[in-house]
């Protein structure tokens, strides 16, 4: 098994720094003049090309990839993107989940795991642990004499079959107020000082293995009390998986890396941020696989948003153009089974079921979700719930019983909206861009990248070493 970057991490800190220096690092590419190592495409290629990837690429094929991903990554750099501050944030968030945890090593965790026994321990006490089960008869807040008096005579009854021999467990089940512990015979658990009510507390502590107190008066009711044995807390290293575990669960690790990035921060008069841009640069000089996981966020992100700027967002958002690609490629967005567009709805009351129709009757589609909802649902009281889209069969119980007839669809039945039908067309083939718009938005997305990358490739001239990419296997 791999160990995590954090575990390999600890070990790099322990080594010289020049154990990692390559002597050899030849560039393998320049893109607009800026040299790549053949160290950084070598570990790009390797991520991206794992026993876990189906469309495994060639080294040649991934170097004109990763030539066109540095394209992308300049083209950001030169829109001065790595300078806006949602950018830099989200950078930092990323990076600081690598680099944080490396502020604190393995001695630390153990320091706190025998921390957390010690005061455990202490909290404890010298009295140390009792194992109780209990069998409640609930009184309640502000009881009234009679209740008190019924439950005490419960309580006592109870406790006499108890004395001749009844099966406490038994009893526990039937009888207890406590669901919780009734589920498991009365059993609470081990318990220390400090930890109840002050008069249970009091009895158990006085209590011997094996021996069943009379009813016990707390505030919540009548109990009576089982021991079943005492103990000491356990050896540290008995318990030393669990309190790891317990460190775990409780994101402790993180806890201890962030205390020691405030007392870092503290000591050099410096920033929490400055404190991680040094720590950064010092692991990325160490550690080539922390070097380029740190690159591959930032130049991640910035792919992201200058891809999202000048492409995603643009092209999803060019209704001409959106409507333009469709008109020329309709024959490329066809459909092998009908759908049905239009609603599937619940009413409130039956006379709705005729009103939506009538409301939308005639109005354009891409109204009918605010038609409905300005007219039945403007209010307080929702009149309607209802489900707009072009539904193949699959998509919606409804449609599938009431258009496409099949018997076997179940309906969800509503307490408060009992009816229910539909109302729409059958239709075999998209009618308008807007039926198929998120298949139309990706093509064209995809038709707008591939001419922005070829203005790029323009932009940005590559020139790749092919003899140091033909020493790659």
């Amino acid at each position: 098994m791999k160990k995590s970057i954090a575990s390999r991490l600890l070990l790099l800190l322990m080594l010289p720094t020049t154990s990692f220096a390559q002597a050899d690092d030849p560039i393998i590419m320049t893109v607009a003049g800026k040299p790549v190592t053949k160290s950084e495409f070598v570990y790009s290629y390797n991520k991206n090309n794992g026993e876990d990837v189906i469309d495994k690429k060639t080294v040649k094929e991934y170097a004109e990839l990763f030539a066109n991903y540095k394209r992308k990554v300049q083209a950001a750099l030169d829109a001065s993107l790595d300078t806006l501050t949602s950018y830099n944030k989200e950078f930092r968030q990323y990076r600081d989940q690598q680099v944080l945890p490396t502020l604190i090593n393995d001695n630390d965790v153990e320091q706190e795991a025998r921390n957390i026994y010690q005061r455990t321990k202490d909290n404890i006490g010298p009295d140390g642990l009792v194992n109780v089960s209990h069998i409640l008869f609930m009184i309640g807040q502000n009881p009234s004499d009679s209740l008190k008096s019924a439950k005490e005579a419960l309580a006592d009854s109870v406790y006499y079959a108890l004395k001749k021999g009844a099966d406490f467990s038994t009893m526990a089940t039937s009888k207890s107020d406590d669901k919780g512990s009734a589920m498991r015979g009365g059993e609470v658990g081990w318990i220390s000082k400090g930890q109840t009510l002050p008069a249970f507390e009091e009895a158990v502590f006085s209590m011997k293995d094996g021996e069943i107190s009379k009813p016990v008066l707390t505030e919540v009711g009548y109990h009576i009390i089982k021991v079943t044995g005492h103990k000491q807390l356990e050896p540290y290293d008995t318990l030393k998986s669990d309190i790891y575990n317990f460190i775990e669960r409780r994101h402790i690790r993180e806890s201890l890396a962030q205390a020691r990035l405030k007392a870092i921060s503290a000591a050099k008069g410096q920033t929490p941020e400055q404190v991680m841009d040094m720590r950064s640069d010092s692991l990325a000089s160490i550690s080539q696989d922390m070097k380029y996981l740190i690159q591959e966020y930032h130049d991640g992100l910035l792919l992201y948003e200058v891809s999202n700027r000048d492409v995603w967002e643009k092209a999803a958002n060019d209704e001409a153009g959106l409507q333009a690609f469709y008109n020329k490629n309709k024959s490329n967005y066809k459909w092998d089974t009908p759908r049905f567009k239009g609603i599937a709805y619940y009413t409130r009351d039956e006379k709705d079921i005729d009103a939506v129709k009538k409301s939308v009757k005639g109005k354009s589609f891409d109204k009918w979700v605010e038609i409905l909802r300005t007219t039945f649902n403007n209010d307080s009281i929702l009149r309607i719930r209802v489900e707009k889209g072009i539904f193949k069969e699959g998509d919606n119980k409804i449609v599938d019983k009431e258009i496409f007839k099949n018997d076997k669809a179940q309906i969800r039945q509503m307490k408060d909206f009992p009816y229910t039908t539909t109302f729409g067309k059958v239709i075999k083939k998209p009618e308008e861009m807007s039926d198929v718009r998120a298949l139309v938005t990706a093509d064209y997305q995809e038709l707008k990248e591939q001419e922005w990358l070829e203005e790029l490739k323009n932009r940005y001239p590559v020139v790749i070493n092919e003899d140091v990419l033909n020493t790659i296997k």
